[in-house]
């Protein structure tokens, strides 16, 4: 009898231990519990924690309330200004409502995916090329906005969604780089142009300063022969004052006038006067006059005259018969 009841209390307490142990659940800090019972939903959510359901009866299903990093694979599209682009994002979400998570959606992960991707293509087809380069918070926003509609009734919330990357073809890619380099040139010419008229306003000034000065424009020629000659060239470059090249041309010029209007039996002497560098100029220029040379003749040597091949010349007549003259009425063949 004893061990009859020892024995009823043995498969007691192991039924016991199978219910516990098929009964208690825990749920972790961030997860929340949906059970259902008999295919029904309770309307209690189970805390993060231990906790007992009904085994074979009960079903308890965990949610994860973590932010969820989704990739959207990268979608191809035309912007409204006929640029065929390729765009991938990234998706932040996190479930808010356990029980609608479950219930109102068979996968919200995947739906969310799909979401995103409609959202994506359609975003590409209502925005500019220029937007999607440079004014991407505003896409993401709209983006944000468009994939969060449906997903309120999911019982997600759309945390934060990010353009990663747009891929452009290569021509395109060619024509912003000339486009872009040829913007770059145009700001410099501007840059050089308003440099150029501001250091013109300078000179002016310097120029109009050292105007009563005349010492100041030598010290100043002088200052630059010794910049020229710092850098240890072997070549120095030194200005010709202007000023010099003028009073050479009026000399020159006074020199003409001064021949021109001499008299034609004196024009020698005079202009020889009037110019004495001019004389030994051209006596250098020329020298001492010498004697006219004879032209050379080139005498050709003479061939001789060679008979043409495949004919024979005929022999001279002799000296008897050169002295006798032909009867009359005779004619000789040749």
């Amino acid at each position: 009898m004893i061990g009859e009841l020892l024995a009823a209390v043995i498969a007691l307490a192991a039924c016991a231990a199978v219910y516990v142990m098929a009964a208690a659940k825990v749920v972790k800090q961030y997860e929340r519990g949906v059970v259902f019972r008999l295919g029904r939903l309770l309307p209690e959510v189970r805390q993060p924690g231990f906790t007992m359901i009904v085994p074979a009866i009960d079903r308890l299903r965990k949610v994860n309330l973590q932010i969820v990093t989704l990739p959207v694979p990268a979608q191809e599209g035309i912007t409204r200004d006929n640029v065929t682009v390729r765009v991938d994002a990234v998706v932040y979400f996190k479930v808010v409502d356990a029980a609608d998570a479950i219930v109102r959606v068979e996968d919200y992960r995947f739906a969310v995916s799909q979401m995103a991707q409609t959202s994506l293509r359609s975003i590409i087809g209502k925005s500019d090329l220029d937007d999607l380069l440079s004014n991407r918070e505003k896409l993401n926003e709209g983006l944000e906005l468009m994939i969060d509609s449906p997903a309120v009734g999911w019982g997600v919330h759309i945390d934060r969604v990010e353009i990663k990357d747009v891929s452009l073809p290569e021509a395109m890619k060619r024509s912003m780089a000339r486009q872009a380099e040829a913007a770059r040139d145009r700001r410099a010419r501007v840059i050089n142009a308003d440099a150029e008229l501001q250091a013109s306003k300078k000179l002016s000034e310097a120029a109009a300063q050292m105007s009563g000065q005349p010492a100041a424009l030598q010290l100043r020629l002088l200052q630059t022969v010794v910049a020229v000659a710092a850098e240890k060239n072997s070549t120095l470059v030194l200005p010709f004052p202007v000023e010099l090249l003028r009073f050479l041309e009026r000399a020159q010029g006074t020199a003409t006038t001064a021949v021109e209007s001499a008299p034609a039996g004196d024009s020698g002497a005079e202009a020889a006067r009037a110019t004495p560098g001019s004389s030994s100029a051209a006596s250098g220029g020329q020298g001492v006059l010498r004697e006219q040379e004879p032209p050379v003749v080139f005498e050709m040597p003479e061939t001789p005259v060679r008979p043409m091949a495949g004919r024979r010349s005929r022999p001279g007549p002799s000296p008897d018969q050169a002295e006798k003259p032909l009867p009359p009425g005779v004619y000789d063949g040749e």
